[in-house]
């Protein structure tokens, strides 16, 4: 991922709008949305018809269902969960003690590369939030 403004230097500071904006150009991705983990919009971009506010409510109560399996299970703190729909695939992942991001997919999306640059570039999405 390149959190670089376009025509920025690289030394110039990226921002969510940044992130959202570097996500929404990937082959495939019709949403990118960075919410709070109340479910309140912080920065988003999307598709037609897709409501980024009405999406990233529905983000919070799946993510304390997989907390609470997380507990239940023993497999420590949540990171990330990914969602296969028949339509395409939603990717959901915790940047921050405070912030998610919901990337959503279609099915031809390369979702093994999507995965590979969330977690590389983890530490660098945690410090835009």
């Amino acid at each position: 991922l390149d959190f670089t403004p376009r025509g920025a230097q690289r030394s110039v500071m990226a921002t969510i709008r940044d992130l959202v904006s570097a996500l929404r150009r990937r082959d495939g991705v019709d949403a990118a949305i960075v919410l709070g983990r109340d479910g309140l919009l912080i920065d988003g971009a999307s598709e037609g018809a897709l409501d980024p506010d009405g999406l990233a409510a529905h983000v919070p109560p799946m993510v304390a269902a997989a907390i609470d399996m997380g507990l239940a299970a023993g497999r420590g703190e949540f990171t990330l969960m990914v969602l296969e729909y028949s339509g395409g695939t939603a990717v959901v992942t915790a940047v921050s003690p405070d912030a998610l991001l919901l990337v959503l997919l279609q099915p031809t999306a390369n979702l093994a590369a999507l995965l590979y640059d969330l977690r590389r570039h983890r530490a660098q999405i945690a410090a835009l939030v």
